[in-house]
């Protein structure tokens, strides 16, 4: 008996029938990363697609009715490689697992709606999603132009019909959405579909969805078997079955290490509706992988190895970016890049949703990669600058609390604020006090607040921080179009040290603004050598230099943009002047990709295609490290001068600087 048949199962459900079913179903839900991971299950495209194919053409199942296969939602985003390639890389693995029919999730969204259409015209199965209308595709059209139903046949011939559903919540965490949307009740819109998928002869329907559990619940509860059969969710990352007024519903774990298969038969003696086997299958270790699909992720990761490998930057201190801390508590990776945030862009103060941070990990003391920056911070809505009122800016600490103790991404992390909560106390009042600068807020004062663009768009009930151009009151100083993501904030910030490198096109005016930056972020002693053994607990802090905010200018389209930062600043943190364009060019930023990222073919996918040129890129990156380590024997440096970081020789000089965040009280649970 092979590994496939037995590691990794156990049965969720049994209705006792057994020998061969009616039908046969795969569901999934809610994958992200291609690689296996390092826990078990560990996961990994390659050993999810073994089992699909044990499942599909195993001689255990010879003259079983072909595979059927549904997925229910969420691909495109949020990965390190779609910061990357804006989902194009998953578009050939969710085809080679032989999808037939998808769901659209919120992260499908992440890059726009154009993007969400482009992507679907390259798979090759339906994307639906009956319940959110666009009125400016036509009447009664689903965002995207995605589908409302679909109906299958099966390879013995039973009519299969299935319709997409979404919950009104995660529109309302989405970037970007059109204008105008219609949302319209999941459980009216399955009751007026499934009755047309009946009367159209479907003898089995199915609803994939993409909803928190309990609105799954909710909608089985409003329907009835006799409409609905089976629904296929997604949206939550766990495995859960349960019976719901008869209907059962099924979520299928997430990022590919877990799947259900299920067996449909119909009822015995002349009964409507059917009964069914679910087996819960986890992808372990012990799965042996798929050889074509370890050869799609080496050439994936062939492409993008060579930039995401890149060091960035050095953190002397763990920096603590794990759900259950930025969620619900102070982190010191969130008071670094929302004092990052706030220094960037001279504020009063900062404030950016805990879910911001996606990292869920500890970063440990030593090297930053850059795959770590994109990784921890993959959206894309930029750093903008709001005029915020203080009796909002107290209503958005307010909502950043209310949901406790769930792990919800809208926790504020903040910088110059403090603030404590009381966990018992009624959502909408639990905070207990709040101060801006040491100062309690004035509500009546206006604070220039750094923040994320979704917040300014007043998405995970962050309303009071609404926009004017959306309907709010808040006035916009930077606005979405000017700002900048924080990962290029970050990415330029450790750039900016000299410990790698500079951009390729490091002008004088950055070299101006990062020294300004470096003056107000390091006065705390936020700053130091790797070899620096100080505990931040036994450091004193010295007082924070105040900068005064520069010019606001209007532009001829009556927006506001960030005027340039003062230009006395010359010196950079090391105490000397700057006057080199380039530095060391370690982790120069070209901006360039590979070609088969920037290609003019839309349809050509570059996972399926070869990966030369990176292949020369390595090689060409060992010949110069070679060179760098012996011009240093010859220069006569010692070994303990050097850091070696891997196999090929790459190292941190002993003068590169590394960052220590550390946790101040500034959000205080009394």
């Amino acid at each position: 008996m092979s590994s496939l048949e037995v590691d990794g199962l156990s049965v969720t459900y049994s209705s006792d029938r057994t020998g061969s079913p009616d039908l046969r179903l795969i569901h999934y839900n809610d994958v992200y990363h291609v690689e296996s991971g390092s826990a078990e299950p560990i996961g990994g495209v390659s050993r999810f697609q073994s089992l699909v194919n044990y499942y599909r053409s195993h001689s255990q199942f010879a003259g079983q009715p072909d595979i059927l296969t549904f997925f229910s939602g969420d691909a495109f985003n949020p990965s390190i490689e779609s910061t990357i390639t804006k989902g194009r890389h998953m578009v050939p693995f969710l085809n080679t697992v032989g999808t037939d029919v998808a769901c659209v999730g919120n992260h499908d969204l992440d890059f726009g709606v154009p993007q969400l259409r482009h992507l679907a015209s390259q798979c090759h199965f339906p994307w639906l999603l009956a319940n959110v209308l666009d009125p400016a595709l036509g009447e009664d059209t689903p965002i995207a132009d995605c589908g409302k139903t679909r109906m299958l046949t099966s390879s013995n011939g039973f009519k299969i019909g299935v319709l997409g559903l979404g919950e009104r919540e995660w529109l309302d965490t989405i970037n970007a959405l059109p204008p105008d949307l219609i949302y319209q009740s999941a459980s009216q819109t399955a009751q007026k579909l499934a009755k047309q998928l009946r009367e159209e002869g479907a003898d089995l329907v199915i609803a994939v969805t993409h909803q928190r559990e309990p609105n799954d619940y909710k909608l089985a509860n409003n329907l009835s078997p006799a409409l609905v059969d089976i629904i296929l969710g997604g949206h939550d990352h766990f495995y859960a079955h349960a019976v719901v007024n008869g209907i059962h519903v099924i979520r299928s774990g997430t990022d590919f290490k877990q799947l259900s298969y299920i067996e449909a038969f119909r009822k015995q003696g002349g009964l409507p509706g059917w009964d069914f086997n679910i087996t819960r299958r986890d992808v372990v270790r012990s799965i042996p992988e798929d050889p074509d699909t370890v050869a799609m992720v080496a050439r994936l990761g062939a492409s993008l190895k060579a930039k995401l490998d890149k060091p960035i930057g050095f953190t002397v201190s763990p920096l603590d970016g794990r759900f259950s801390t930025v969620r619900q508590r102070e982190s010191n990776l969130g008071n670094f890049v929302c004092d990052l945030m706030r220094f960037y862009y001279a504020a009063d103060c900062a404030m950016m949703a805990g879910g911001t941070i996606r990292g869920d990990q500890i970063y440990p003391p030593g090297i930053l990669k850059l795959k770590d920056l994109l990784n921890c911070f993959p959206f894309e809505d930029p750093v903008v600058l709001l005029r915020v009122p203080g009796h909002a800016l107290l209503a958005a600490l307010e909502n950043g609390v209310s949901q406790l103790p769930a792990l919800e991404g809208r926790f504020s992390q903040v910088s110059n604020i403090s603030y404590g909560f009381k966990l018992e106390a009624p959502s909408g009042s639990r905070i207990t006090f709040a101060r801006v600068g040491g100062e309690p807020i004035d509500l009546e004062r206006d604070y220039v607040v750094a923040t994320r663009g979704y917040m300014a768009r007043g998405k995970d009930g962050f309303t009071s921080l609404l926009i004017e151009a959306e309907g709010g009151e808040v006035e916009e100083l930077v606005s979405e179009e000017n700002g900048v993501l924080i990962s290029t904030i970050l990415r330029q910030y450790f750039l900016s040290l000299k410990v790698l490198g500079k951009w390729n096109r490091w002008s004088a005016s950055l070299r101006r603004h990062w020294g300004t930056v470096h003056l107000n972020l390091h006065g705390d002693g936020w700053l130091k050598p790797p070899s620096a053994n100080t505990s931040p607990k036994s450091e004193k802090k010295t007082p924070e230099k105040r900068l005064e905010r520069p010019t606001l200018q209007r532009t001829s389209r009556a927006a506001h943009y960030y005027g340039r930062f003062p230009e006395e600043v010359e010196q950079d943190i090391q105490g000397g002047t700057e006057n080199e364009t380039n530095g060391n060019a370690m982790d120069s930023d070209s901006d360039e990709d590979p070609d088969i990222l920037t290609s003019s073919r839309p349809t050509t996918n570059y996972v399926t295609q070869p990966a030369q040129s990176s292949a020369e890129e390595e090689h060409r990156l060992q010949i110069a490290r070679r060179v760098v380590r012996k011009w240093m024997r010859h220069a006569g440096l010692q070994s303990d001068n050097l850091n070696t970081m891997d196999g090929e020789g790459e190292f941190t000089p002993a003068w590169t600087s590394g960052i220590s965040p550390r946790l101040e009280g500034r959000i205080v649970q009394e």
